[in-house]
């Protein structure tokens, strides 16, 4: 018999749940499981999960690993639904229980398939629109610099006294300054340098530099998933990326509490309309004060900060290579603290070039 205090605590979860036995009969439906699926668990009980569902192959799926695996297995992409009824979009962890009379729990979650996917064509469409921002922006500003520059080093020369040279010198360190910004900006225009990557490695570079320019008060916490594979990426621009993440999360801190890098294995995720197999997921988590609710909605936008110093490019950038290695990026925010979450599939070299190619006709 299953426990009559875990049954209970099941009844008032708000995500519906499931119970099976080692046949995958079912054992136990909550209430949030009858509404969803619009089954009775009563006239339910001991029907084998492929005839009370209709196509239930990718839940068998992951049952079938959960058990082979003896540990949860998350499915983020579950079409399911019963005889009679509309298919349900839903994702699902299935967990192996050391009962006698239940082998796995099954928690189910309802995800609105058409805007995930909008959304990530929303970004893509952002993206291409802020690159070809950015890089007009870049190319427009350069050359004034040079004659800024130019004039303020014949200006030096003309001064008679040394102390008013300082003024020049001011004005070509800035406009050099200024030079080095706009050659960053059009960095992505050149092609990614893809080889296998360690994600470990690219976080403890950005915690050394983030520890770096912020060596007193702020503090870099580690929680890695060792096991995972490496990645066919672009070192250097998965450094940028996440730095610019930790950086704005330091800076929103004015440099003092926690960050924390954190990876976990992601397993059949949609991006852009693509299933991947597997994907590294790697959150940055700041203690910091949340961002304005006045910018949410545009924080990826280029030339939106909510700091007075800031400009507004670090978020465009950490987008624009993300998405340069079929990835995604995403936020959750509230005064607690800012949870900026990045998916990176594990593909070859091959897709990723031609995804870039493609984006680019």
């Amino acid at each position: 018999m299953i426990n009559a205090s875990l049954l209970a605590g099941l009844e008032q979860l708000a995500n519906a749940v499931l119970i099976i036995d080692d046949a995958f009969r079912l054992q136990f439906a909550n209430p949030a499981a009858e509404n969803l699926f619009d089954i009775s668990h009563r006239l339910s009980v001991g029907q084998p999960l492929d005839s009370l569902f209709e196509d239930a192959g990718r839940l068998l799926s992951a049952v079938r690993q959960a058990m082979a695996d003896n540990a949860t297995f998350v499915e983020h992409d579950v079409e399911l639904a019963t005889p009679g009824h509309p298919k349900i979009h839903l994702s699902c962890s299935v967990t192996p229980m050391d009962l006698d009379a239940a082998a796995l729990l099954i928690e189910f979650q309802q995800i609105d398939q058409q805007l995930r996917i909008a959304r990530e064509e929303r970004i893509l469409d952002q993206t291409q629109a802020n690159r070809v921002l950015i890089r007009n922006l870049a190319h427009e500003i350069k050359n004034p610099l040079g004659g800024i520059r130019g004039a303020a080093q014949l200006l030096a020369r003309e001064l008679p006294h040394k102390h008013l040279q300082e003024y020049t010198q001011v004005i070509i360190k800035e406009a050099d300054r200024l030079q080095a910004l706009m050659d960053r900006l059009l960095a992505p225009s050149r092609l990614p340098q893809y080889a296998q990557v360690n994600i470990h490695e690219v976080l403890e570079r950005v915690r050394s530099l983030t520890l770096a320019e912020y060596a007193e008060g702020l503090a870099v916490r580690r929680d890695y998933d060792v096991s995972l594979p490496p990645l066919t990426a672009d070192r250097e621009r998965l450094i940028q990326a996440v730095l610019n993440i930790a950086r704005n999360a330091a800076q929103a801190m004015h440099g003092k509490g926690t960050i924390s890098l954190r990876t976990r294995v992601a397993r059949q995720v949609t991006l852009a309309r693509r299933r991947h197999r597997l994907a590294v997921q790697v959150q940055v988590i700041d203690t910091g004060p949340g961002v304005p609710e006045a910018i949410r909605e545009r924080i990826f936008y280029p030339l939106v900060s909510g700091r007075e110093t800031g400009h507004g490019l670090g978020l465009t950038l950490a987008q624009e290579f993300v998405t340069q290695h079929l990835g995604s990026i995403e936020f959750e925010s509230s005064p607690a603290g800012t949870r900026f979450t990045v998916l990176l599939p594990i593909v070859a070299k091959e897709e990723l070039m031609a995804a870039r190619v493609e984006s680019s006709k």
